[in-house]
């Protein structure tokens, strides 16, 4: 079992908004992306100028920073690679994620003393080939998705105590085998492996079968056909301590396209769930439902356990491919003081209604709006312009960036 103290939390990031909410909501460590060599083409990512303030801030946070480089880079990429890794150990990062073994040779070459971490992206499934990626100079794999926990322990067992093990506990999951998919390249020339996937997986199909009559597939639901390649998000939640027991060193949250919102609220409930588990190492199974709630009130998908305990069985969801979301973002605090909540508004909210705060590693509190003051000290119904400026009466008080939320 891997020391309890050790085991990191990583969330993701997409922007610097994101980055703010990953430092104040407990992450350990982030993984974020540059302009370039990143699996994400989607968010924001981070400028040079960015990565370094970035990576300042974080620092003086005590959380690490891990820069993707986990494309698969094409020829005339290549050229640019040394400007781009130069830059990385310029701006302090702690460490570089990499999939393809020749840009593994280029971050020897141009970063001696870079750590670096294997992704997913490589599909590592066996302590063969983790032991092989070490002897290579890896740091950490990131493992495949695709594995029990009886296979991680046995990848723990048999490869050296200084190599880190990483997995996914968290997020959106691909039908393909450890995020190798040509579907979105094949379908609209958007190339999943460079970080432009469209996720045709969440499309829905019609398919027949004309020359085979008696054998039957399960993909007509209705009129509107099913969704037979759409996966279900990982939960892991409710068993950190068999993940930990398995061996695993780092705890890896997906989402760095998902909102601030998201980032705030599951690297949230994964602090608090790894801070119980800490406390409580033979108690694990009565983790507080207030905790584990918490991953219920961001969108997401139907949820299941990948393959941590064996072949899914249930990891499909042919019906739709929308989120569920159930709770709204109505506004962020800015500060308390005098009696009062000081926030800026998201979404509107009026008086009368019940909302949600959630602080940093707090459990949240509910409270209803007795009053709504706008910024020119008049009281209103309610909160209806988009960013206005407000006040709300209360007698607790909450950090900085709390979040405000109200179920729809």
């Amino acid at each position: 079992m891997t020391d309890l103290n050790r085991i990191e939390l990583l969330a993701p990031v997409g922007d610097t908004e994101r980055l703010h909410c990953a430092l104040d909501y407990g992450a350990d460590a982030v993984y974020l992306g540059g302009t370039t060599f990143g699996m994400r083409a989607g968010p924001a990512n981070f400028t040079y100028d960015q990565l370094k303030s970035g990576v300042e801030l974080a620092h003086a946070r005590g959380v690490k920073v891990y820069l993707t480089c986990n494309t698969l880079p094409h020829n005339h990429e290549i050229v640019h690679f040394q400007e781009f890794i130069e830059q990385a150990v310029s701006a302090g990062v702690d460490a570089v994620i990499a999939t393809d073994i020749g840009v593994l040779s280029l971050i020897k070459k141009y970063a001696p003393d870079m750590e670096i971490h294997i992704s997913t992206q490589a599909g590592i499934v066996n302590y063969v080939t983790a032991n092989e990626f070490y002897n290579m100079g890896a740091k950490r794999v990131v493992l495949a998705r695709e594995l029990s926990l009886d296979e991680i322990a046995e990848i723990r067992a048999k490869t050296p105590k200084e190599l880190d093990i990483e997995a996914f506990v968290h997020g959106a999951m691909c039908v393909s085998f450890s995020g190798r998919c040509l579907l979105s390249q094949y379908l609209i020339n958007r190339d999943a492996n460079r970080g432009e996937c469209a996720q045709p997986c969440r499309w829905g199909y019609h398919l027949m079968e004309e020359k085979r009559p008696d054998e039957f597939y399960p993909i007509f639901e209705d009129e509107k056909g099913t969704y037979i390649l759409n996966a279900k998000d990982l939960c892991m939640i409710n068993h950190l301590d068999k993940v930990a027991e398995a061996g695993v060193t780092s705890l890896k949250i997906e989402g760095r396209a998902k909102s601030a919102y998201y980032v705030s609220v599951v690297t949230n409930a994964y602090r608090m769930a790894l801070d119980y588990l800490r406390e409580n190492p033979e108690g694990y199974a009565n983790l507080p439902k207030e905790i584990s709630d918490e991953v219920f009130k961001v969108s997401h998908r139907n949820y299941c356990t990948g393959f941590f305990f064996g072949h899914p069985k249930d990891c499909q969801y042919y019906e739709n491919s929308g989120y569920i979301r159930e709770y709204d973002v109505v506004a962020v605090i800015d500060e308390c003081k005098d009696g009062y909540i000081y926030a800026s508004q998201r979404n509107k909210f009026s008086v009368g209604d019940t909302v949600e705060i959630l602080s940093p590693k707090q459990k949240p509190v509910e409270m209803k709006i007795t009053e709504i003051i706008n910024d020119k000290d008049e009281s209103v119904e309610s909160a209806c312009h988009a960013e206005m400026k407000l006040k709300l009466p209360s007698d607790k008080e909450f950090c900085k960036n709390s979040i405000i939320r109200m179920k729809k």
